[in-house]
């Protein structure tokens, strides 16, 4: 399995992207990041994209993506829960904002909705995927993906701590959670559902109680204007758990 980081950032600015996976070039797991990281001859290679919930960061291709695909007669499964589905269709994808690409073609509309249901594991293509529930300001789905051969990842898409119920029911390669302020920042995200660089200590000293090992770990979903300072505790937190924590970035491939 390869995974490209199209996206490793909360914000988008010259240098950073809205955070998106690319998995073996034809599942996208996110879609803050599609029709700007692909070419059109990518984004026709798309099977299917997985979202994790409906903040604009990460479902804001998925109107560019959609036109790209209605003008060449394509289509495209779009897996998400229903909450997320609902926003989606009815915010962006509304005739107001952009076409109902979800209607479009009335014969063979454009975007295909699978609805997802947490600890529901389904397959897309020879991949499985275990949707389970993670701790956002709103309705989030993680998702643990196995490839053919067996490898794992666990994408948290956007979270807060508390993920016990989380690890019971995961045991991924390969990590990818997000981490989107500095420690500083501690109190005030508690209550929107993301992690510091100390909260995701604690959260992996779990997974190694509960699990007795470490995954492999990269961190995604990184501000901008506090990289430096994340960073620098990612390492400080590795050294305490004795791992190594890595930043994502933009083009960054991973190989399973």
């Amino acid at each position: 399995m390869k995974i490209k980081i199209l996206g490793a950032h909360n914000t988008e600015t010259l240098r950073t992207k809205h955070t998106c996976l690319l998995i073996d070039d034809v599942l996208a797991v996110d879609a803050g990041a599609l029709t700007s990281h692909l070419s059109a001859r990518g984004l026709m290679r798309l099977k299917a994209v997985l979202l994790t919930h409906s903040h604009y960061d990460h479902i804001r291709d998925i109107p560019a993506l959609a036109i790209n695909l209605y003008l060449k007669s394509l289509s495209i499964d779009i897996y998400t829960h229903q909450t997320a589905w609902n926003n989606l269709t009815a915010h962006l994808l509304n005739d107001v904002i952009y076409p109902s690409y979800h209607n479009k073609p009335v014969d063979r509309p454009t975007l295909r909705f699978h609805p997802l249901a947490h600890l529901t594991a389904i397959k897309i293509s020879a991949y499985g995927i275990l949707p389970v529930k993670v701790n956002h300001a709103i309705p989030t789905l993680g998702y643990q993906i196995t490839s053919p051969e067996g490898k794992s990842i666990f994408y948290s898409g956007d979270t807060g701590g508390g993920l016990s119920e989380v690890w019971q029911n995961i045991s991924p390669d390969v990590l990818l959670i997000e981490v989107t302020a500095p420690n500083r920042w501690e109190e005030k995200l508690k209550n929107n559902g993301h992690l510091t660089p100390h909260l995701l200590q604690k959260e992996l000293a779990l997974f190694h109680k509960m699990k007795g090992y470490f995954p492999s770990t990269f961190a995604v979903h990184l501000n901008p204007g506090g990289e430096k300072e994340i960073r620098e505790e990612l390492e400080q937190a590795g050294d305490i758990l004795g791992i190594h924590i890595i930043p994502a970035h933009e083009g960054m491939q991973l190989q399973l």
